[in-house]
């Protein structure tokens, strides 16, 4: 067996295991410590849709694009003063100098339109638009400009904000995020993992495959980074998924390898029994959650990919240091990996008597089992309605994107767009551009115009010829617009009157679409298509993505337990806890309950489009890791005696009290990020160990036992091919052919 020469090979060649692990832990950490650095804030976009291509003409053809920075500039004595003036229109200009701007305009210097000026006159607003360097939504520009033009100027009171600014503090937040949330998860976990292990060594095992994986996924992130986009939201998945994975897999690796010892197998057998078996079942447990993340790949924004890469790699990464890094450790450490009993001075104080080993066969989880299996229907019936009442408000989800909102209430992107949204008659920062690159002609520009201006929303329409509002032309051509025409050409801007992201803009866009063009084929770019294109980009691969989690799934727990009722079972379940969840966050975070307990976020009405898809494909996978643990150990016992009944409460009470601490740890983890200041950050924390504590009580405890109970003996059914398939093919725990010796070992 394959695993059994991994297992030879990790004992006999533990000193160069542990000395090549050592090497690359330093070297990982120094190259990619630092990666969130080197990440993009961007990725919500198809980049073939409509909205992105048009975004590309605006740049090649027309040297511009939408204002991607905002300076929000507050003059004590108003706008209209004669010194600030002044000091504004030098403000623009060495703005407009700077390298890497391509264009800048304002209230002062593009005639005065009331929509870049406040209603009490105090505050006025630059444009800029700021060249992106290899797409990285011209951060690197930004993050060189704002700090000379954040604070005061001539007199002037300047705040940075925009897309850029956005991105940029984005990137800045999740740095310090990730150095919070690991300075909480860690020490607790190490805490929660003496308790369970008693010893300090053995608890600090699971924490050196955790670190294992999140520097081996962040020295990934750096060596993509250098060829492809990657975000930096990535980074807070590789750090959660590779430690909670990692505290998992020597969960259940080190639990094994004590009962080998119990059963009275010398310490090198029980090494690599407990990587045939344990590590076999760790292996395509992994593969579960790799499979699951994969489909994330289907999806054309690199921000979901990302994910899908940093998901895939802390897998991975977790998976050797659980089958190979593990067992090498065991095998230098010896007598002494149960040294160091931090329980043993307590008992002493307090008298208590020495700690005996869990029961393998009874205990609490095989009596809940039990008291299940004796009214399953009530008790299934009861679970089920909570489940459905929790996932109730997913009903009323209202999509959007993130934009400023994701930052902290003082954040100079959020503080900047929520002045412009609050204080200012206009929506020029959020207008539509509207591209026709082959157009020819000044009267259908007017016509084109002149149409647009009458759709619902418009608040106003600007283009070569003049500015249009309800069909009427308000002011003639002139310099202003004069930008809006170049040779062979033309874009026109269609400000909205509307709020862009959500069920108003995405209407608007579609209106927008709908009128006939007299200037050729064109293409719409802004917020608000963005928004539209990148729900309907989804939507169209997400199909193909549920069913390759469905298939894979089906497949891996059908070789696991030879029956085609407990995969359909799981799936049904596992659907019925992720609605609950996605219920619960819509709760939180749409409508705006508890947030006084998970940090004071934004409510914006809407949740973010790719956070629901994101936690469907991890959280699949996650369940499916448990429910693989469970369903081996079921099959194992059901496999020995023919006793359904038996076999769920063995296979529960020899699973449950590992399996409740692993997804504890596993939650704890996620629960870090809630502390997160990006807000679909926390929803994806909170979201993740919610439906981790759910899986692991109301679905193992309750739900599991129930339903295999009422099914009884036709858990195991399967058709007569696929059966004769899985005898010969089939993945188990059950040794097949006996342990590694010491004596087969020192042939290594």
């Amino acid at each position: 067996m394959l695993l059994s020469r991994v297992a030879s090979l990790a004992v006999a060649r533990r000193r160069l295991v542990l000395l090549v692990t050592a090497v690359f832990l330093v070297l990982a950490g120094g190259l990619g410590g630092g990666v969130a650095a080197e990440l993009s804030g961007g990725g919500f976009d198809d980049p073939d849709s409509e909205s992105v291509r048009a975004e590309r003409v605006l740049e090649r053809q027309f040297g511009t694009g939408a204002p991607n920075l905002v300076l929000l500039v507050t003059a004590e004595q108003g706008v209209d003063d004669a010194a600030a003036t002044a000091s504004a229109e030098r403000l623009v200009a060495d703005l407009a100098h700077e390298p890497g701007v391509t264009g800048a305009s304002s209230w002062w210097t593009s005639g005065r339109p009331d929509s870049l000026r406040s209603r009490d006159g105090d505050q006025a607003l630059v444009l800029a638009r700021v060249a992106e360097d290899g797409g990285d939504g011209g951060t690197s520009v930004v993050e060189d400009l704002a700090p000379r033009y954040d604070g005061a100027y001539e007199g002037l009171d300047v705040q940075v904000g925009g897309e850029a600014q956005v991105f940029v503090e984005v990137g800045e937040t999740i740095e310090r995020d990730i150095l919070r949330a690991e300075a909480i998860a860690i020490p607790i976990t190490m805490v929660l993992l003496v308790l369970v292990f008693g010893s300090a060594v053995a608890a600090s095992l699971p924490l050196l495959i955790g670190v294992l994986s999140i520097l081996g996924t962040f020295l990934t992130l750096h060596l993509l980074a250098k060829g492809i986009d990657v975000s930096v939201y990535s980074v807070n998945l590789a750090t959660s998924l590779g430690l909670g994975l990692g505290i998992d897999y020597g969960l259940f690796m080190v639990t094994r390898y004590r009962e080998q010892l119990a059963t009275g197998q010398d310490r090198t057998t029980a090494i690599a029994t407990t990587v045939r078996t344990a590590g076999r079942t760790v292996l395509f447990s992994a593969l579960t959650v790799l499979l699951s993340l994969s489909a994330l790949l289907v999806f054309p924004l690199y921000f979901l990919r990302s994910f899908a890469y940093a998901g895939i790699a802390a897998v991975a990464f977790a998976t050797v240091g659980a089958v190979v890094v593990l067992p090498a450790a065991l095998a230098g450490l010896g007598a002494r990996v149960d040294s160091l009993d931090l329980r043993r001075p307590v008992r002493r104080l307090l008298r208590l008597p020495a700690a005996r080993p869990p029961a393998l066969d009874t205990g609490a989880w095989s009596r809940i089992a039990h008291l299940v299996m004796r009214r399953p229907l009530p008790i299934a019936t009861t679970v089920v309605v909570l489940l459905l009442v929790a996932a109730a408000p997913f009903s009323q989800v209202v999509f959007g994107l993130p934009d400023d909102r994701v930052l902290p209430r003082d954040a100079n992107g959020y503080q900047v767009a929520e002045a412009v949204r609050q204080d200012f008659p206009g929506r020029d920062a959020f207008a539509l551009s509207v591209v026709a690159p082959d157009a020819d002609g000044a009267s259908e520009t007017t016509a084109y115009a002149t149409a647009l201006s009458r759709v619902d929303g418009v608040e106003r329409v600007e283009a070569a010829t003049g500015t249009w509002v309800d069909g009427r032309q308000v002011e003639p051509a002139g310099p202003a617009s004069a930008r809006f025409s170049a040779g062979g050409g033309t874009y026109l801007s269609v400000v909205p009157a509307v709020e862009s992201y959500g069920p108003q803009g995405e209407q608007l866009v579609d209106d927008v679409r709908a009128v006939r063009s007299p200037l050729g084929a064109v293409l719409v770019d802004g917020q608000a298509a963005s928004l539209v294109d990148t729900k309907a980009s989804l939507g169209a691969r997400l199909p193909l993505a549920l069913g390759l989690i469905v298939l894979t799934t089906f497949l891996l727990l059908f070789l696991f337990t030879g029956s085609v009722v407990l995969p359909v079972k799981a799936l049904v379940l596992n659907l019925l806890s992720l609605c609950a969840t996605f219920g619960a966050m819509v709760w939180v975070f749409q409508q705006g309950h508890l947030g006084g307990l998970i940090g004071d976020p934004v409510v914006t009405g809407t949740l973010d489009t790719t956070i629901p898809i994101l936690m469907f494909c991890l959280l699949f996978g996650l369940s499916m890791d448990y429910e693989v643990f469970l369903l081996s150990r079921i099959k194992e016992v059901y496999d020995e005696t023919g006793d359904n009944a038996r076999a769920v409460a063995v296979g529960l009470q020899r699973t449950g009290r590992i399996v409740t601490a692993a997804a504890g740890l596993l939650a704890i983890v996620f629960l870090a990020f809630v502390s997160s200041d990006i807000t679909f950050i926390k929803l994806l924390g909170l979201g993740t160990a919610l439906a981790v504590v759910v899986d692991a009580t109301l679905i193992r405890g309750a739900l599991v036992p129930a339903f295999m109970q009422l099914a009884g003996d036709a858990n195991w059914w399967a058709p007569a091919p696929l059966k004769r398939l899985h005898d010969r093919i089939g993945l188990t725990e059950v040794e097949q052919d006996g342990p590694v010796t010491p004596r087969e070992l020192s042939r290594v």
